[in-house]
Formats: C-alpha cells, sequence, structure tokens
C-alpha cells in the first residue's frame, strides 16, 4: 500500500436521483473505483450497479438538523487519507458538482497536499426536477433567465434584491429552502410580487417517489404548511403554469423517502486515522 505519493481524486456529480441519468463518464470512473466517499442523496442503485465491486464505500452524507451529518473537516480528511493509499478515490456528490455542494473546501483540500484531481459534472438537480416536471425553465414568453439560490435567513438577500426577484423577469429556483418557504413567499410579497404567480415544490425529483405540489404565492400561506421530502427543490415563476401542460410523471403518493436517513449509516469516527482497517465498511 502506497504510504507517500497520492492517487487521483474524481470529485463526480451523480444525477438527482435516478440511476439512468448518471453520465457515462461517471460510470467509467465508478467500474475502476476503489475508494467511493459518497454523498447521502446519491442513489443506492448507483452504487450497488456501477461501483466496482471491490471498492470501499464510505459513506460522508450531509442531513440539516441531524446531528449524524459528517463534519466538512473530517470528510477533507478521508479524501486525504485514502488518496494517500489508493489509487482512484471517487468522491460522489449528489446532482452537480459544482451546485451547493461544499466542493470548494475539498478543492482547497487537495490542492494544499498537492493531489491529482478532476471534476466530472453530473446532472443538476434543478435540470432533473424541471425536465421530470414537464417545465421548460426559459420558455419563450414566461422568462427571460433563470437564478439559482437558497434561502434560510433575511439577510442572504438583500431588500434591492427582494424587488428584483419578486418582479419574476427570471425563473427562481431554490436549494435547500423547504424548511424556509413560508417566509420566502411573504417576503417576495411584500417586495411587491403578484399574488398570482405559480411555484412548484418538487420531492424527490427523478425518483420513484417523486411528488409535485403546486401553489400559488398568494393562497401558500393560507393553506396548512407541511414538511416536505428530502430533497426538495422550489422552482416559482410563470414557467411552473406549464406543468399542467406538459407534465408527464404521475405524483407517487406513497412519499416514501428515496434516499435513506443518515442514522442508518455507520459511524464513521473509527475510520479517521484508521485507514488501513476498513473490513467493517459495508456496501450501501
Amino acid at each position: 500500500m502506497k504510504t507517500s505519493n497520492f492517487g487521483k481524486v474524481y470529485f463526480a456529480g451523480a444525477g438527482p436521483g435516478n440511476p439512468e441519468l448518471l453520465t457515462i463518464k461517471a460510470v467509467r470512473i465508478l467500474a475502476k473505483a476503489e475508494v467511493v466517499i459518497t454523498d447521502r442523496l446519491v442513489s443506492e442503485e448507483i452504487i450497488k450497479e456501477f461501483v466496482n465491486p471491490e471498492a470501499i464505500i464510505i459513506p460522508v452524507g450531509k442531513q440539516g438538523g441531524s446531528n449524524a451529518s459528517t463534519p466538512q473537516t473530517e470528510i477533507n480528511e478521508l479524501i486525504v487519507q485514502f488518496a494517500a493509499s489508493y489509487k482512484t478515490v471517487v468522491r460522489l456528490k449528489g446532482g452537480d458538482i459544482s451546485l451547493y455542494s461544499n466542493v470548494l473546501d475539498e478543492l482547497i483540500t487537495v490542492k494544499e497536499h498537492n493531489i491529482e484531481y478532476e471534476i466530472v459534472p453530473g446532472i443538476t438537480a434543478l435540470s432533473g426536477a424541471s425536465a421530470y416536471a414537464g417545465v421548460p425553465l426559459t420558455a419563450r414568453g414566461y422568462a427571460t433567465g433563470v437564478r439559482i439560490m437558497t434561502y434560510y435567513q433575511d439577510s442572504a438577500i438583500s431588500k434591492d434584491a427582494w424587488k428584483h426577484l419578486a418582479s419574476f423577469e427570471d425563473t427562481l429556483v431554490f436549494y435547500m429552502t423547504g424548511n424556509a418557504l413560508p417566509q420566502l413567499v411573504s417576503n417576495l410579497l411584500k417586495a411587491g410580487a403578484d399574488m398570482a404567480i405559480p411555484f412548484l415544490v418538487i420531492e424527490q425529483a427523478t425518483t420513484p417517489y417523486q411528488h409535485v405540489h403546486q401553489f400559488d404565492l398568494g393562497t401558500f400561506n393560507s393553506q396548512l404548511h407541511q414538511e416536505f421530502a428530502s430533497p426538495s427543490l422550489i422552482i416559482m415563476g410563470r414557467v411552473t403554469a406549464l406543468y399542467q401542460q406538459f407534465a408527464w410523471l404521475p405524483n407517487n403518493k406513497e412519499r416514501n423517502q428515496y434516499f435513506k436517513p443518515l442514522q442508518d449509516y455507520p459511524e464513521l469516527i473509527s475510520l479517521i486515522n484508521n485507514t488501513q482497517h476498513l473490513s467493517h465498511v459495508s456496501r450501501a
């Protein structure tokens, strides 16, 4: 086992959930991987069908509000330590590698250690969710562009920015915002948004448990607010009115979890600083 030189790390996007949306390049890399360090929002089918059967699988997921989330510093350490012992390490992330994936911290880490790396893009959650809901994000006459954001507190968006967002010239897409949706709607209305603007909350997009909820800004807060299954993506704007016309995938009403919650994964503490004793690590 190597102790001095580093192997190569591939930062790869696994797509939004459906295994068939994995790229050909990602499939080839996973087939030769010796170690796969994988996020929670990666389909188990991808791990079982496309990953080298001899590979070590390390789940290092994150989940809002869960104490089982793996700290980023530990993930960084794992990448370095496995790269020191194996030639091919894959850091597998849901969706695309560059959107809300904390890849910057990991890129800084491999650069600091002079570890060779490659970035392999994946289909974004945004692309998957909109396509599987039949919503063309920049449909002519409906939107001039797309704004991709997350919202968790008012200070994240300035007052002037709220006014621009509320004009809905662009389609607005919010990652990781389900819990803050009532406040998001309220702020848009306060900024002058048209109450008739429709929006969608798409749960577990592209998976067998995809479920699309339809609302409009004016009536949302008068409806009983509910918790949405993770992951959920919010698409707001005039284009979402096209959902009724072009939706091609029926909603799954069972509301089951496609991605395992973090508490189902093994503890990772013993793996930090102990990469030579990995026989107890099981496949997802």
